[in-house]
Parts: C-alpha cells; sequence; structure tokens
C-alpha cells in the first residue's frame, strides 16, 4: 500500500530513520512514526497515503493566508490524513489528528489535471502537514508546474533539510505558521514539540538553498499563546534573517478540537501583536481572521496609502500599476505576480 519514500535511511536491524521531519522517527519493523503515514515494512519506508488525498478544495489564495504571491488568485488545496504536530486546537483535526489511510485515489497527473479543470492558477498542499507526504507533493507539483500551475505550501516549518532540498524540486511558495510566537512551553504543552528551534533552521534553509517566495503566519491563542515577549523574538528573528519587508500575519484562534473551553483571540490582543512587529521595523504586517479590520490591508510603506484592499479573502481594490508599484507615489511593492485580470474582473463583480 502506498509507495516507498524518498525521505529516510536505512539503520541496522531493519529500523529505518524517516528524514521528512525533525522528529527523525526511528522505526522498526512493522511500525509506524507519528504522523501515522509513514512506517516500515520489511526494511523500507512507505508512505502509506501516496495518492490518496482525503480533501480538496478551491480557495483563494488569501485564505492560507498569503497576501504577496500571486494575490487573487484561485487555488486547488489538498491534503492526505496524519500530521507530525499534535496541537490541541487544530481545526482540521478530522484530517490531521486522523491515524488512517483514507482518501480518494488521485494520481499526481490527476490532482494536475482536476485543479487545472477547477480553473485554479496553483495547488496548495495544506489541512495537514504537506511535509509528511512531500513525495506525492513534489510528484503532484512536477505534474502542476507542467500545466503552468504553482504550488504552495501551508506548513508548520518544522523540516529537515533533505525535507527543504526537496522542495526545490517544485515549490513555489510556502507560509510558515509558527502557533504561539514559538514559545517553548507552550508547544511543549500544546503541540508536543519539545523545541519549536527546528523551525527557525529551516527557514533559514530555505532562505539559503531556494528561491521559494516565503510568509510568516502566527496563530495567537489567549492566555496560554500570547506572549508579546515571544512575539518580540520572532519579530526581530524575522527583521534580521530577513529583511523588514517579509510579511507576517497574526492570526485570531478561535475554539476547537481539545480547546473548545478557551475564548476567540481578542482583537486587542492581536493589535498589540501588530504594533510590537511594526515597532520592529516590519513593514507588511496583517491582522488575520478579522474581517472588516482596517489592517487586514496592504498599505504602501512610503505614503501609507492602501495598495491592496481587502475584506476577509476578498480584494475589492487594486492600487498598483502593471510593475506592482503603487499609483499614489511610485513606491514599488513587494508582491510576486500581478492580480489576473479575468479573476480581478469576475471578484469585483461579485462584490458589486
Amino acid at each position: 500500500m502506498g509507495k516507498e519514500a524518498i525521505l529516510y535511511e536505512k539503520m541496522s536491524d531493519d529500523k529505518v530513520k524517516c528524514t521528512a521531519c525533525a522528529r527523525y522517527c526511528e522505526i522498526g519493523k512493522d511500525q509506524i512514526g507519528l504522523c501515522g503515514i509513514r512506517g516500515n515494512e520489511d526494511g523500507r519506508l512507505q508512505l502509506f497515503v501516496y495518492g490518496k488525498v482525503i480533501a480538496g478544495n478551491i480557495d483563494p489564495i488569501e485564505k492560507k493566508p498569503v497576501t504577496h504571491y500571486h494575490p487573487g488568485s484561485q487555488i486547488y488545496s489538498i491534503a492526505t490524513t496524519g500530521c507530525n504536530w499534535l496541537c490541541k486546537y487544530c481545526q482540521n483535526s478530522d484530517i490531521s489528528q486522523r491515524r488512517k489511510v483514507e482518501g480518494i485515489d488521485m494520481t499526481p497527473d490527476d490532482v494536475a489535471n482536476r485543479a487545472f479543470q477547477y480553473g485554479a492558477h496553483g495547488i496548495a498542499y495544506t489541512y495537514n502537514e504537506p511535509s509528511i507526504f512531500i513525495e506525492f507533493a513534489r510528484d503532484c507539483g512536477i505534474a502542476a508546474h507542467k500545466k503552468g500551475l504553482f504550488n504552495v505550501f501551508v506548513s508548520n516549518g518544522y523540516d529537515t533539510p533533505e525535507t527543504v532540498s526537496m522542495m526545490n524540486d517544485f515549490l513555489d511558495c510556502i507560509t510558515i505558521d509558527f502557533k504561539g510566537s514559538a514559545e517553548p512551553e507552550f508547544t511543549k504543552k500544546f503541540i508536543a514539540v519539545p523545541d519549536p528551534q527546528p523551525i527557525f533552521d529551516s527557514l533559514i534553509e530555505i532562505r539559503e538553498k531556494t528561491n521559494i517566495h516565503v510568509e510568516i503566519t502566527d496563530l495567537i491563542i489567549p492566555q496560554v499563546g500570547d506572549s508579546l515577549e515571544y512575539a518580540k523574538k520572532l519579530s526581530r528573528f524575522i527583521l534580521d534573517e530577513f529583511g523588514p519587508e517579509m510579511p507576517i500575519h497574526f492570526l485570531r484562534f478561535h475554539p476547537d478540537y481539545k480547546m473548545m473551553d478557551y475564548e476567540s483571540t481578542p482583537i486587542k490582543t492581536l493589535e498589540n501583536h501588530y504594533n510590537i512587529a511594526k515597532d520592529i521595523g516590519l513593514k507588511y504586517v496583517y491582522l488575520g481572521n478579522v474581517p472588516g479590520h482596517p489592517w487586514e490591508h496592504t498599505y504602501c510603506s512610503e505614503c501609507k496609502e492602501i495598495v491592496v484592499e481587502r475584506y476577509g479573502f476578498d480584494i475589492k481594490g487594486w492600487f498598483l500599476d502593471e510593475k506592482n508599484n503603487c499609483k499614489f507615489c511610485g513606491n514599488p511593492i513587494p508582491i510576486t505576480g500581478s492580480l489576473q485580470k479575468e479573476y480581478k474582473q469576475q471578484r469585483f463583480q461579485f462584490l458589486h
């Protein structure tokens, strides 16, 4: 069942070491790694969910959230079962925390063809951690490129140099989704991740070894994952390692899965995080899951005018020229790709 994985090492006594994520699970014969989808069969690591798609939907790219890579585009979002994190608040727990091999049978060509037929501009590997099924994602991504489609990972970033190397074969964009600003006690208790350092290491590896477009998200959870001290540390890391133009999105938590007794993140808490990132020197800071808030727009870093106006996942106004310069002052805005004319018209017709 499935297909032999690529990212693993053979050990003695028929053991294998998986190198798809920073857990580096050492898996004995007939055992399965923590993710639930990579296991040892006769001394070989199998990716049991290769060709098994548990979810497939058309989404706006802004939902990921990605705002500086092909804004307004549609993407075909897919997932498999399983995950390498055990988030107690996961909004996709029915997919990611399912330790069963389930889904519709789809070849990589099937996935690319389905995306193309739906009129999508790219494919997103999301809902669960895509690095754990990266061999399947890579084959889908290569097929997607042949059809002129781009590829996006929505990832927790808990990766390895081997994973990043494989990303370079097909990936165009990645959003690294921090939780609670990577405060270690939070990640231990609520994610079962003992040390968030591999996330930072992966970001450096992506910067140094690839040309993948990167954006950062940070889920802020009230009471337990809303440390302003760690938000400041994260913002400083982004500024020092990636510069002031790296987009960061502070996302509002809503109760889910095993954390139904928590409240949604207060808007004021998100605004405090926004202000910290701006004070550090980051130019493109966003609040997510707060439709109608003025800080979901893209503002010109020079004249401060709105250059991309949003409401939730919808684009309401586009004030950039054909080179993505601000129409008000000419300042270059670091956005890859222009809003596609036909999709722009389609969305504006819907909105108005």
